[in-house]
């Protein structure tokens, strides 16, 4: 339970978002759900995936528009490894891309305060971008080491905020008096395993899972669809089945929960 929350109706609510690559298209679908609803959020914060799903947000597009966006513009195909000589993928494309939506390319011009999580890999720290070049902090939150070159700025390297942090609570904690998270790597239980890319992939996830359950309890709320751990983090062409089961699963836990219920607008509860 989030130690900040208060007994009467929370006004601000906080939404935190898990790292996941595709399986973070699920935050869409829950995001679309909730504010189906009525709810708001004052603060959002992410990591990789969810970094640019809170960023979108912020910027006033709906998660419908910005499955849109990413579908039709194929910007997690940008975001996929591709062999070449050095053996990592640019992003150069992408943070092209970027732009185009993010014109300010600026923090403040949000419309919402957001939190993204990246790694400072020299120093082997965690870092919550707030502040400088959006674009490039986005970037940095989703460069999985070692298959994607690091974002370079100031003279520090950042990588992929999952490494440290795949569920990024804590700047929300004390600021919002509700959290909400929502969290796309249920793993599942598996019998058998057919690629060493899913052996890597699943690997991954289940280190990076390792200090989930403590954040999980500084939210008020989880939100996390069962069944998106036969997804690989790159099986870009299964985004719209996705998104609905994040929506339906949002659509769950707000008919289920009573915390949940007791944030709805009036006319929703």
């Amino acid at each position: 339970m989030n130690p900040g929350t208060n007994q009467s109706k929370p006004t601000k609510i906080g939404l935190a978002l898990s790292g996941g690559g595709i399986r973070g298209v699920a935050h869409l679908g829950i995001m679309q759900a909730l504010t189906d609803k009525g709810i708001t959020f004052a603060h959002i914060s992410g990591t990789s995936a969810g970094a640019i799903a809170a960023a979108f947000f912020a910027q006033g597009f709906t998660p419908k528009e910005t499955l849109k966006i990413i579908v039709e513009a194929h910007l997690l195909r940008m975001l996929r490894p591709s062999i070449g000589g050095t053996g990592f993928v640019s992003i150069t494309h992408a943070e092209d891309f970027l732009k185009e939506y993010f014109p300010e390319n600026s923090f403040k011009k949000l419309k919402i305060p957001i939190n993204i999580a990246s790694v400072d890999f020299g120093e082997g720290k965690l870092v919550y971008f707030n502040d400088g070049d959006l674009c490039k902090c986005l970037l940095a939150s989703c460069c999985l080491p070692g298959i994607f070159r690091p974002i370079v700025m100031n003279g520090h390297m950042y990588v992929d905020g999952g490494l440290l942090n795949n569920f990024p609570v804590e700047p929300l904690v004390g600021v919002c008096d509700f959290i909400i998270g929502s969290s796309c790597n249920n793993m599942g239980t598996v019998t058998e395993i057919h690629s060493f890319g899913q052996m890597v992939d699943r690997s991954a996830m289940l280190a990076i899972n390792a200090g989930l359950e403590p954040r999980k309890a500084m939210c008020d709320v989880v939100i996390e669809p069962h069944g998106l751990g036969s997804y690989g983090i790159f099986d870009t062409k299964f985004a719209d089945e996705i998104y609905w089961m994040g929506y339906e699963e949002g659509l769950k836990t707000i008919k289920n929960n009573t915390a949940l219920q007791g944030i709805l607008p009036e006319t929703n509860g």
